[in-house]
């Protein structure tokens, strides 16, 4: 011990003369009530002390530089508020009422529907002679009964000839023409509005055609006048 230190009695270390405990391993350095010699103001101004605080502040200096280097190796956390989409909301699509028709277009049809025809088709087993109309109305014909038709139109014929095609129609609904158009021509007044013809016997019309279901057409020129349907059993 010398006049301005003390030294620990348990690890040796020197210390202020006015210290009570050891700096290094907190040993009592004096009796209980005992005053240290000393500086008596609040910092202590002896070489020690002051060296040993500058070693504990320049410690906290570092950590606080090396703690602000590492932070700059570190990279900063995205901004979630930023890169996160924002989600858009979804569109609920609203059915559309249907539109109904309007009057007009109820009343008139379709645009480019097939004209009415002018003229009628009427089968039967006879005919009048007076009016070219036919008598025993069907369109059902077997050998051994009549075949009969009359053509009547909203306007005379016009020409003083027309033509008539013949299809006969398969069980599974295949067309074939029996009788083209240019062999099925007939001669008519040209002042008239209706014409009938007569086979005497369907068995005729069998032997040619074959049995089954016909469409007859009626054309005058390349106009259709008239179309109707027969069986021939």
């Amino acid at each position: 011990m010398s006049g301005d230190t003390i030294e620990c009695f348990n690890c040796g270390h020197a210390n202020p003369s006015w210290a009570q405990v050891c700096r290094q391993c907190g040993f009592a350095l004096r009796p209980a009530g005992r005053p240290a010699g000393g500086p008596r103001g609040i910092f202590p101004t002896d070489q020690a002390s002051l060296i040993s605080i500058g070693g504990t502040l320049g410690a906290i200096v570092l950590a606080i530089g090396l703690g602000l280097f590492l932070s700059k190796l570190i990279p900063p956390a995205p901004n979630v508020a930023t890169e996160t989409a924002t989600p858009t909301p979804s569109v609920t699509p609203i059915a559309s009422a249907s539109v109904a028709p309007s009057p007009s277009q109820s009343a008139t049809g379709s645009v480019g529907s097939t004209p009415p025809l002018i003229g009628t088709l009427t089968f039967g087993t006879g005919l009048n002679s007076t009016t070219r109309e036919v008598t025993g109305v069907t369109t059902t014909f077997r050998a051994g009964v009549a075949f009969a038709h009359s053509i009547k139109l909203t306007e005379p014929f016009g020409v003083s000839t027309i033509q008539e095609e013949v299809t006969r129609v398969d069980a599974a609904g295949v067309p074939t023409v029996v009788q083209a158009r240019a062999d099925g021509s007939i001669q008519v007044d040209a002042a008239a509005t209706i014409a009938g013809f007569r086979v005497r016997n369907a068995a005729t019309l069998i032997q040619g055609w074959g049995p089954g279901n016909f469409i007859m057409r009626v054309y005058r020129g390349g106009e259709l006048l008239a179309e109707g349907t027969f069986t021939l059993s």
